[in-house]
């Protein structure tokens, strides 16, 4: 069984600048991890694991 929950949050301005820098950070890493990937495809290397980009 699925469940689906959708919160709503409003948080006052020193918790936005956190979620900023946490969000942000995530999309770096996420972005550093696509590159790799990317590069390895185009060199004919194989797929790139997760555990390989830890």
């Amino acid at each position: 069984m699925q469940l689906r929950y959708n919160y709503r949050a409003y948080p006052d301005a020193a918790q936005r600048g956190a979620l900023a820098k946490a969000f942000g950070c995530a999309r770096v890493v996420w972005n550093d991890c696509l590159r790799d990937r990317k590069e390895a495809h185009a060199a004919g290397l194989p797929y790139v694991k997760s555990a390989e980009l830890s």
